[in-house]
């Protein structure tokens, strides 16, 4: 009885983390551009564990594919965020916004007209 409970609480484990191998989620990040969108996916797809990366500049949807024993949507938020995008969680740096191109200003009313 005693083995039956041991194997059965390993092989309950290896079912547990095999499931955070390809771990989904989204984000709603801003933008206005394929400029953004390259570098958002790119900022994203640098972090360890992400395996897939697809924003969308019409809804702002950053779905991702990764490994959940490796990073979190936080972490990749914040890796976003970092590159000079906003997302619900992280405000970019000032530093990291003003870096971005001047047709990504996605702050900026008059740019956002101008995308539409």
């Amino acid at each position: 009885m005693k083995n039956l409970i041991t194997l059965l609480a390993v092989f309950m484990a290896m079912n547990l983390s095999a499931q955070d191998k390809n771990a989904k989620g989204s984000l709603e990040v801003d933008g206005v551009c394929g400029m953004c969108k390259a570098r958002i996916e790119k900022a994203a797809i640098k972090l360890t564990g992400v395996k897939s990366v697809q924003w969308s500049v019409e809804s702002h949807e950053l779905k991702v594919i990764y490994d959940a024993r490796k990073t979190n949507l936080d972490s990749i938020a914040k890796q976003v965020a970092n590159a000079g995008h906003d997302t619900k969680k992280f405000t970019a740096p000032d530093a990291a916004y003003n870096a971005v191109n001047p047709c990504c200003k996605y702050r900026d009313e008059e740019v956002i007209k101008a995308h539409q």
